[in-house]
């Protein structure tokens, strides 16, 4: 038996403590849970989180959401095969076929179909990453860590313009091993911090350091400084998450620079972190442009050659956004995010066009996440290469990073190291 039999829904609370949808599939004598993640700085093209407005948690619950919803969709999920991703998503978009699922919402079908993958995969007796590979075609891979280091922009306050800086351990021979290396830097940022006067005890959204820095530049060097400190010269590498949606006002992005706002044009914005490579050992660059910023995008191009130019807002994990990111030829890396998509059989099907046309894949938390670990396995068996969690810090991170340490223990699939990265170092 591997209908969906029931499926109960309810009101639970994110990282931040915001509530979100959690969903109980049962197939056969098994269920599972899956909790929708949420994102701060969202994208105006991903699927919608829709909160009720007015009643409870200040009208950020979305009791009346899953109430409709109920009523009106889940009858018709019940009986479809847990391992027919794609029925699933066709009869939830009959009832929404918008793209960003403006009647519902996208995070009450994620959850639902995130919670049938899991059922699934225990009525099988299967792994989740193996029914992840199987439904994709793929040899599962421990995918290479993306791990934040530094926060600003809406993860931490505005402390600095840039939203993250991150660390990847592209020379790393195992899993186990980058995870170690990155631990290495982020300590050791913290004691270069601790040293400055700043205090270090507090995290930001996605455990990453913060502090009031002079700028961008500053929290950049100090992270290249870690590496250096830690003899980690040319195995690891940073990536940098400019979330340039969020600065760009008007037509203008507005950056700090010696402590005064200043207002740049698109391609003196692209100017100014790509000025950065050549004095920092960067590697990727996301969402180095405002999303529909089509001169800033234009400007990447010439850059794809260098480094890594991902694309999140640009993308929110939507195939018609893809594909219009690939003819344009503007990038040569996605995000993936599932509750960006909607679904899992939506997020997977952009995942493997990306990579069919030759793009880097990094499949991604969200800032508001939970103490779940799927994302790990959804990465492995979709051979995603790339993984973004968060930092080292928090349990809705470190609980990712322990089901991949798992996987790496059992020897469950070999480490995808730094070959999607190569010919950029």
């Amino acid at each position: 038996m591997s209908e969906i039999s029931r499926i109960d829904l309810w009101q639970a609370l994110d990282s931040r403590g915001v509530p979100t949808v959690a969903a109980r599939v049962r197939i056969g004598s098994h269920e599972a849970v899956a909790i929708a993640p949420s994102g701060a700085s969202t994208g105006s093209h991903e699927a919608l989180f829709l909160r009720d407005g007015e009643g409870n948690f200040n009208g950020l619950g979305i009791e009346r959401t899953m109430s409709t919803f109920s009523k009106e969709v889940l009858p018709s999920l019940i009986g479809i095969q847990g391992n027919d991703f794609s029925e699933l998503d066709r009869v939830l978009r009959t009832f929404d076929p918008t793209p960003i699922q403006s009647r519902f919402g996208g995070h009450i079908p994620v959850a639902i179909t995130l919670a049938t993958w899991l059922a699934y995969s225990k009525s099988a007796g299967k792994e989740p990453f193996e029914v992840i590979a199987q439904h994709v075609r793929s040899a599962p891979s421990l995918p290479m860590p993306m791990i934040n280091i530094f926060s600003g922009g809406a993860h931490a306050g505005r402390a600095i313009d840039l939203q993250d800086i991150l660390a990847i351990p592209t020379r790393a021979s195992s899993f186990t091993e980058g995870l170690e290396w990155i631990w290495q830097i982020r300590e050791e940022c913290k004691k270069l911090l601790s040293r400055r006067g700043f205090d270090t005890a507090l995290v930001a959204d996605e455990g990453g350091l913060t502090a009031k820095l002079s700028g961008d530049e500053e929290a950049i060097a100090l992270v290249s400084e870690a590496i250096e400190l830690c003899n980690l010269s040319g195995r690891a590498h940073i990536a940098l998450d400019i979330a340039a949606s969020q600065l760009f006002h008007d037509g203008k992005y507005l950056v700090h620079e010696s402590g005064a706002e200043v207002a740049l044009n698109s391609e003196e914005f692209v100017s100014r972190w790509s000025a950065w490579l050549d004095r920092y050992p960067i590697i990727s660059v996301e969402d180095g442009a405002a999303e529909d910023d089509e001169t800033g995008w234009r400007a990447q191009r010439a850059l794809t050659n260098r480094i890594q130019i991902l694309g999140d807002d640009r993308y929110a994990t939507q195939l018609a956004r893809l594909n219009r990111g690939l003819a344009e030829g503007e990038a040569n890396s996605i995000l993936i995010k599932p509750n960006q998509a909607g679904s899992l059989f939506a997020a997977l099907t952009t995942l493997q066009v990306a990579q069919r046309h030759g793009w880097n894949t990094v499949v991604s938390a969200r800032s508001g996440d939970t103490e779940e670990s799927w994302l790990a396995d959804l990465a492995t068996g979709a051979n995603a290469g790339q993984i973004k969690v968060g930092s080292t810090h928090r349990s809705e991170r470190t609980a990712k990073w322990n089901r991949l340490l798992e996987l790496s223990y059992d020897d469950a699939a070999p480490f995808n190291n730094a070959s999607a990265l190569e010919k950029f170092i």
